[in-house]
């Protein structure tokens, strides 16, 4: 009979901060969207700071229920106590899959539960005339007054994230069954959705920020001045803008 494996060595129960930076890395390598990452890294960053203030603690499901309490003694909002908590187990998952934690630490530490939401917050959003009367107010004649305006015009009668905006170009406005549309636009975690119609007041803005930026491949929010290669906008939009 051969020799049995030797179990792998798990004694170790306070994990340094290099150890600690290790399973960040590996956190932050395995979320796809720029977006989670940065709220991941400042979750992780707030735990590592508490963790590391009180000497020789022991990382297990005890002390990432202390770590509960302590956020819930900042009168955090639940959604975002619930948000570090789940970094923390995610923390602790690489921790074992690197051989930093046992098995059985980390799944006490994916028990911990969360804080319970009461209701949803409902947001605050502008209605058709606050939208308008916010419109009449950003006009002017600079080009930075134009191109804000024809942003918030994109803004309002689209419902673009502001990322999304900020990347979309002219030539991503598509003519598709006699109206135009923003097709394959790639959003928040890659997820990719199709604008049908945009607005013509949207539209109208955007030929009127075009007559000043003449690029046909700048983005929405650029500033720049006109580089060569132009073309003139195409004569559909005053159509969309009188009907």
């Amino acid at each position: 009979m051969g020799k049995p494996r030797d179990k792998p060595n798990y004694r170790r129960r306070v994990l340094r901060l290099p150890d600690l930076d290790h399973c960040k890395t590996a956190v932050l390598n395995s979320l796809g969207s720029p977006a989670s990452r940065r709220v991941y890294e400042y979750a992780i960053d707030q735990f590592i700071a508490w963790y590391c203030s009180e000497p020789r603690l022991a990382f297990n499901r005890i002390v990432v229920v202390r770590y509960r309490l302590y956020l819930e003694s900042r009168h955090l909002a639940a959604n975002t106590i619930n948000q570090q908590l789940a970094a923390v187990r995610r923390l602790a998952h690489e921790a074992a899959d690197a051989g930093l934690l046992s098995p059985e630490l980390a799944a006490g530490i994916s028990r911990v539960r969360g804080v319970k939401q009461l209701g949803f917050r409902s947001g605050n959003w502008l209605s058709a005339e606050q939208s308008s009367e916010v419109l009449k107010h950003a006009g002017g004649d600079t080009m930075r007054a134009k191109r804000d305006y024809a942003m918030l015009a994109m803004l309002f009668g689209c419902g673009f994230r502001r990322s999304e905006l900020v990347g979309l170009e002219l030539d991503d406005i598509q003519m598709r069954q006699g109206h135009w549309a923003v097709v394959d636009l790639i959003g928040k975690g890659g997820h990719i959705r199709t604008v049908g119609k945009i607005p013509a007041l949207s539209l109208c803005r955007l030929r009127r920020r075009r007559k000043i930026v003449r690029c046909s491949t700048s983005p929405i929010g650029e500033q720049n001045k006109t580089p060569s290669g132009t073309r003139p906008w195409n004569p559909t939009l005053d159509k969309e803008r009188q009907g």
